[in-house]
């Protein structure tokens, strides 16, 4: 496992209640199917910083939850070793994601993004971006209003140091247009899309010409190509990891176990060819279980 204990990763973006549901059969449109429904934990940024944490990073997450949840949320992350940065809204509550998961792992999400739609800038304080190594922001923070003027201002405090970012939905991205998120996000150091929002921001289906259309506007970019791998390309190089064989149980969460492995990696000095390699590894770890995040019993074996 990797471990990295001295230098603090700031995560902003969502928590989420996510409610899973793997049904046994096709959906019968207006009766029943027996399914295994399970209510986790989730949101695309806390999913990170339980990785992160998993991977023995120092976490600070900064996120909005409804005021109800506010203790119970803050004692699960802290329970992870993630250090909770939470804001309390007593006007929205808690986001809540539904996901459907298909016979082959894959799921669709129904998206309810509560208080993540109400992320200030004032959520975020000077000192946590002052005390990171690297900051990284959920892509969800980009697509409503408030929360994408809280992260805007957060990468203009955080000049100078690393900022990645996870463009997290291509369904959103297309919503916004991929001009505006491209725009949004200049200046970031990474980009982590999947092949799908790499088409989005692209207008190309290909890995390759996704890489190489996005390394002309980023500095590193890292392409998650699901079962097939990683791509990562830095300007005209190029690095790409073939992907184990397992069986996909559930793949909510992955694309997070991937980012906080290559971040975790990166920060301890592994470089790229090797953070890729703990990126994919971590990534197939995850989506052989149900739920988003890490078991706890890696948390308490450290």
């Amino acid at each position: 496992m990797i471990v990295v204990k001295d230098r603090r990763i700031l995560v902003v973006g969502d928590v989420m209640t996510d409610v899973i549901v793997k049904p046994e059969g096709p959906l019968a449109k207006g009766s029943d199917r027996r399914a295994t429904i399970r209510l986790e934990s989730g949101g695309s940024a806390a999913n990170q910083a339980a990785w992160l944490a998993a991977f023995g990073a120092h976490v600070d997450l900064v996120a909005r939850v409804g005021a109800a949840d506010l203790g119970a949320e803050a004692a699960r992350l802290i329970e992870i070793g993630v250090t909770p940065h939470l804001v309390a809204d007593t006007e929205l509550p808690t986001g809540r994601l539904v996901a459907l998961i298909d016979a082959d792992g894959e799921r669709s999400f129904f998206t309810d993004r509560g208080a993540n739609e109400a992320l200030q800038a004032a959520d975020i304080p000077d000192a946590l971006i002052a005390a990171a190594a690297h900051v990284h922001l959920s892509g969800y923070s980009f697509f409503a209003p408030s929360p994408r003027a809280a992260v805007l201002d957060a990468m203009a405090r955080a000049k100078g140091k690393p900022v990645s970012v996870d463009p997290a939905s291509a369904e959103f991205l297309r919503e916004v247009g991929p001009k505006a998120f491209l725009e949004w996000t200049k200046g970031a150091a990474i980009l982590f899309p999947n092949q799908d929002e790499a088409a989005v921001l692209t207008g190309a289906d290909d890995p390759e010409t996704q890489a190489a259309r996005l390394a002309a506007l980023y500095p590193l970019v890292v392409l998650k190509l699901s079962g097939k791998g990683a791509l990562a390309a830095a300007g005209e190089e190029r690095w790409e990891i073939a992907a184990p064989k397992v069986e996909a149980v559930d793949a909510t969460g992955a694309g997070d176990a991937f980012v906080a492995a290559f971040i975790a990696a990166r920060l301890k000095g592994a470089n790229i060819e090797a953070a890729l390699n703990c990126a994919v590894e971590a990534g197939a770890e995850a989506v052989t279980r149900i739920g988003a995040r890490p078991k706890a019993a890696m948390f308490r074996s450290k």
